[in-house]
């Protein structure tokens, strides 16, 4: 008797338990065909299953130009660089309001090409070639962004195209000296620097193109008329006098930001694989100073590299740029690396202070790039022997690169 009641009670118990086990059932299989779909609609980033690319790069700057016009100093360049383990180098395409390739784009606004060498050939075609046949990825780097000299043809042909800060002056002073703003916001102006990206992605058999910290606008500027008008009409409100108030810094910032996702779209319909890269400041400098919100463009997954510029002398300062959260969610996404100074000409820098800076992103699986060519061993306080030792020992082995 009590056996039969027991068999009862389980059998009562099972037949509650029934539509909570139904339940439960339920909610698992849609959760997984929820995300089913969303795989289907959009397919998931894995990051883990990644392999990690470490990146080991130099910029060719103007003040490289003495080798750059040179085929035999390009081609000795790239040979040191694929022995001591380099895997990809940023020759400059802009600078100063002008191309480095004979560009159509740049003579129809009256801009003069500087752009052959001393053997009459193309110096990008020839330093790409150079770079391709040691293995070496080769991607461009659009260095000026929106900025350039007042002197510059650019300047002097294409007023209107300037921004402003709230007293009317057109100017800023930065690393480069005094310079002048393109207008970001300007349609004419983002078709312009477009046509100049799309032109050097179509003619030339590039890895890539990159975008650095004057791809922005120092938060001063921004009350033109044209983009005073463009803001009044979409706030109903006259901008800040305060060029810090955060949602005129937000509203500007996200104007850029939705200009760099179409130039992103542009590149990658001419060239699918073409790595987009972005190499800025620190990101409070680059976002509250410069309008860049580059944190929020890898979020978007419009930036496939990220080189984070960090010029300091003091190692301590270094790493802690190095080791922000922002940083540190980024290269869980794409390679990542830091801009290392290795010396300018009137301010060499000893190879002690390169080592362990190289060190310390490499113990944090970080890549690193050079500023500047010229400066990794031959304008160096040490021997060209050396300095290449050295940086032998920080690259013992290839580390092949892939787009």
């Amino acid at each position: 008797m009590k056996l039969r009641i027991i068999a009862l009670g389980w059998r009562r118990s099972i037949q509650c338990l029934l539509p909570v086990l139904f339940l439960v059932s339920f909610i698992t299989v849609s959760q997984i065909n929820s995300l089913q779909a969303m795989s289907d609609d959009k397919p998931l980033r894995v990051y883990a299953q990644q392999p990690r690319q470490e990146i080991r790069g130099v910029w060719l700057t103007s003040n490289d130009f003495d080798i750059l016009k040179n085929r035999l100093k390009v081609q000795d360049a790239m040979s040191q660089l694929r022995r001591l383990n380099f895997n990809t180098i940023y020759p400059v395409v802009w600078n100063s309001g002008y191309t480095s390739y004979p560009s159509a784009v740049a003579k129809k606004i009256g801009i003069p090409s500087f752009d052959r060498g001393s053997q009459g050939q193309d110096i990008l075609a020839d330093v790409i070639t150079q770079a391709h046949r040691q293995g070496l990825l080769a991607i461009p780097w659009f260095e000026f962004g929106f900025m350039a000299p007042p002197t510059s043809e650019l300047a002097l042909n294409r007023p209107n195209w300037l921004t402003q800060k709230r007293d009317g002056s057109e100017t800023s002073i930065s690393v480069a000296g005094e310079v002048v703003w393109l207008n970001p916001f300007l349609p004419e102006v983002q078709q312009f620097i477009t046509n100049l990206v799309l032109e050097i992605v179509t003619q030339y058999d590039v890895d890539g193109i990159q975008f650095d910290d004057h791809m922005s606008l120092p938060n001063q500027f921004g009350y033109d008329k044209y983009t005073v008008a463009l803001y009044t009409q979409e706030t109903k409100n006259n901008p800040p006098t305060n060029f810090e108030d955060e949602a005129w810094v937000r509203w500007r910032a996200d104007k850029i930001t939705t200009f760099m996702i179409q130039l992103n779209e542009a590149v990658k319909a001419r060239k699918p694989n073409a790595i987009f890269s972005v190499s800025p400041n620190y990101y409070d400098f680059a976002y509250k100073l410069h309008l860049q919100d580059w944190l929020g463009w890898v979020r978007l997954n419009i930036v496939d590299e990220l080189i984070m510029q960090v010029y300091r002398q003091d190692l301590s300062s270094f790493i802690a740029k190095i080791t922000r959260p922002e940083i540190q969610e980024t290269q869980q996404m794409i390679p990542t690396g830091i801009g290392i100074m290795a010396g300018l000409r009137n301010r060499p820098v000893a190879i002690a202070q390169i080592q362990s800076q190289v060190r310390a992103a490499q113990q944090r699986r970080l890549g690193v790039t050079f500023f500047y060519y010229e400066s990794l061993w031959d304008s160096a306080p040490e021997p060209v022997s050396d300095r290449q030792s050295a940086f032998q020992a920080l690259f013992p082995s290839p580390a092949p690169r892939t787009k």
